[in-house]
């Protein structure tokens, strides 16, 4: 090949890989607006049902951070925000792995398919709420998870990762229950133990560490058929 045409296929590479930073900054801009939009618009919702609800502003703060929706919401706000403003500081360095990215997807995911699978015919939202439910469980996971699958996969994912990747929710779980048991609320009703049986219990926290794992193997499996997707192109 010519060496014009080498230089003409490198700067053409060049433009690609610039376009393709753009478009994934953007990506990553709109994602996060739309969960920080969407985590405010539920923490409002909480506070302005005081004393309704039978909470103090404080206490209903509180409440907004016991449910998984929240937190992982959060985790993909804040990483996509670091990542955007701060890339290069051990944060931003942290949120950029491949690992990180891939274990916020699979929480984003599992926050999506719990909510309609499980617990969307348990209520039924409306006017704001409704607004906010669909953004927390439907549009940041799908956005999320599709941004994942065009910019983050990178083919480097091991197996072992989905292990690694239980830390979180074993940690929540632990974490909602100990408040549930101190607050009398527990955030969702497989973990109800005013309700439920402690087997009970056990066996749905059971099923749902399997159900985390076998999400991280898909995602890990998905990454490695993406990358020689991506290869081949």
């Amino acid at each position: 090949m010519a060496p014009g045409s080498i230089k003409f296929l490198s700067f053409c590479n060049q433009i690609n890989i610039m376009k393709r930073a753009r478009f994934s900054s953007l990506s990553r801009l709109i994602i996060a607006i739309i969960a920080w939009f969407a985590l405010a618009l539920q923490l409002f919702i909480l506070i302005d049902n005081t004393p309704g609800n039978g909470l103090t502003p404080l206490q209903a703060m509180g409440r907004f951070l016991i449910f998984f929706t929240v937190l992982s919401n959060l985790l993909v706000a804040v990483s996509l925000t670091i990542g955007l403003i701060n890339p290069s500081s051990s944060l931003g360095n942290f949120f950029a792995t491949s690992f990180s990215t891939a274990a916020i997807a699979v929480y984003i995911f599992i926050v999506g398919l719990v909510y309609n699978i499980v617990l969307r015919q348990l209520w039924q939202p409306h006017g704001l709420q409704k607004v906010a439910d669909e953004l927390l469980h439907v549009a940041v996971p799908v956005l999320y998870t599709l941004y994942w699958i065009v910019y983050a996969s990178t083919g480097s994912l091991k197996w072992k990762y989905s292990f690694g990747w239980l830390i979180f929710p074993l940690i929540y779980l632990i974490y909602a229950m100990v408040r549930g048991g101190l607050e009398g609320f527990y955030p969702y009703p497989f973990l109800d133990l005013g309700k439920l049986s402690v087997t009970k219990v056990f066996l749905n926290c059971l099923a749902l560490s399997s159900a985390f794992l076998l999400v991280g193997f898909l995602f890990i499996g998905a990454d490695k058929i993406l990358s020689r997707y991506k290869k081949r192109r």
